[in-house]
């Protein structure tokens, strides 16, 4: 135990320790998805971070310390959240076909996304530090980050609240929608981006090409649209 308690501490001191195990916990995640049959619950964020989380726990490892291992992931975040333009581009004909329509959903989401949460919590008697960490929630995490700094939250609250908020997304979006009948795969796609940021458009690319692309021009516009609304909502409910 004493030889395996040095070999530990000795690798938890490099930053690739943490790196391999969050992408080794992810491919993980994903054969289980395979195996499962895409089953929403197989879902292959939720397994690796129940398995990241399980050995953070059992190595009493701090988050701060796996985040600085695992910073690369995090960088990536932002070329990925760019790269979405290509999705946008892509469908720009289809897009423009639906408008509209998609321009009354992503304000009528954005905003339920923004004041449900703040109203929920304000009424849970919340502080206003973890008010502007739940506000931009629902954007993708470089956004919602940046947002969340700016408002005075805590970078690392929103962080595990934007995982939250997609792991729900993705669980709970393909079942919701099939019971409403809703089968325009435009309209699910747009709906999870919307409302489930990037787990969702993953979820979504897994079940439908069309409604992968447009849960990546819904995640897309959200990211903008909730950096605008955010800081207006959060003053106008709070006063500050």
């Amino acid at each position: 135990m004493g030889d395996f308690a040095e070999i530990w501490s000795y690798l938890a001191e490099g930053p690739l320790l943490w790196l391999t195990a969050t992408l080794v916990a992810y491919v993980i995640g994903d054969a289980a998805a395979k195996a499962a049959g895409g089953a929403p619950l197989v879902n292959p964020v939720l397994v690796a971070v129940i398995l990241l989380a399980g050995m953070l726990w059992a190595s009493g490892t701090p988050y701060p310390v796996y985040l600085e291992g695992a910073q690369f992931v995090h960088f990536m975040l932002g070329p990925v959240t760019v790269a979405l333009a290509v999705p946008l581009y892509a469908n720009l004909g289809s897009l423009r076909a639906v408008v509209l329509p998609a321009l009354a959903a992503l304000v009528a989401g954005s905003l339920t996304a923004v004041i449900s949460a703040l109203g929920i919590a304000m009424a849970l008697g919340v502080d206003f530090a973890t008010l502007a960490s739940l506000a931009p929630k629902s954007a993708t995490a470089p956004v919602a980050i940046g947002v969340a700094q700016a408002l005075g939250g805590s970078p690392t609250l929103t962080a595990v609240l934007v995982i939250i908020t997609g792991l729900i997304g993705a669980v709970v979006a393909t079942p919701l929608l099939d019971a409403l009948g809703i089968r325009d795969w435009r309209a699910r796609g747009f709906s999870v981006g919307v409302a489930a940021h990037g787990m969702g458009t993953a979820r979504a690319l897994q079940v439908n090409e069309r409604a992968g692309a447009f849960a990546g021009i819904g995640m897309a516009l959200n990211a903008v649209l909730t950096a605008l609304l955010a800081p207006w909502a959060l003053a106008l409910m709070t006063g500050q």
